[in-house]
């Protein structure tokens, strides 16, 4: 009876959330979204410290495969995260080339795979190995569709849902249940430099006078959000199994 409680108040609050989303009106994209402060060139290169602040997550992306190849016991989740963050960084260069929702559809559709992933392994490794065959496929496919979905229809709600559902469950399954790895704590650390990158990403302008013009806040949201997958890819090389 114990084990099947921490599995209700995840579904109670799951089914909860969706509850939520559907019963609120549609969420434009605010296209103020694509108006980003820095928008100068250099080496010819439109937005270009956008565009170069991206490449953090390329090299965390290969440098991270190459750590889950050399480990043939690890979760295939953790496989398609570090592929997804790699290609984050393509994606969301093309996008800052030329800020517009058409563009913007192959910066969202890579990280949705790093954030359904990375749930798909929170389930694996810590309620059981068993899920991953069903909750993988399931998860990146309902996260790939919110992005398609909110293309097609201009509303933000399931796009939202995927990618701040997929981070509230990292702290909840934490807390719900015991994992068989060391090292847990610092996906704890990646949540926290992801959070400060959405507060430097809102806050775009009012950074980029503060630093008399040397970064914005955007270009520095790239940079914590690399920084909380590193932590994720610290997390896998120092841990170990109980």
């Amino acid at each position: 009876m114990l084990s099947t409680i921490p599995r209700l108040i995840l579904f109670t609050i799951i089914a909860g959330l969706l509850v939520f989303v559907i019963s609120t009106d549609p969420i434009p994209q605010d296209l103020v979204y694509h108006l980003l402060i820095d928008q100068r060139k250099w080496f010819i290169v439109p937005n270009f410290a956008n565009i170069i602040s991206n490449l953090p997550f390329a090299t965390i992306g290969l440098s991270g495969l190459f750590l889950v190849l050399k480990n043939k016991e690890i979760s295939i989740s953790w496989y398609l995260f570090f592929i997804g963050l790699f290609l984050v960084a393509p994606g969301s260069s093309y996008y800052h080339l030329q800020p517009n929702n058409q563009t913007l559809l192959w910066d969202r559709l890579p990280m949705t795979i790093c954030f359904m992933s990375l749930f798909s392994a929170l389930c694996a490794e810590n309620i059981s190995s068993h899920y991953e065959k069903f909750i993988l496929p399931i998860a990146i496919s309902l996260g790939l569709s919110s992005v398609i979905y909110w293309y097609y229809t201009d509303d933000l709600r399931f796009y939202a849902l995927i990618q701040f559902g997929a981070l509230l469950s990292i702290p909840l399954i934490l807390s719900l249940y015991k994992s068989q790895y060391s090292h847990n704590y610092y996906l704890l650390y990646g949540l926290l430099f992801y959070l400060l990158a959405k507060v430097f990403e809102l806050n775009d302008s009012f950074i980029f006078e503060l630093t008399a013009h040397l970064l914005s806040g955007h270009t520095i949201k790239h940079l914590l959000a690399a920084a909380a997958t590193y932590c994720v890819y610290l997390m896998l090389k120092k841990r170990h199994s109980y």
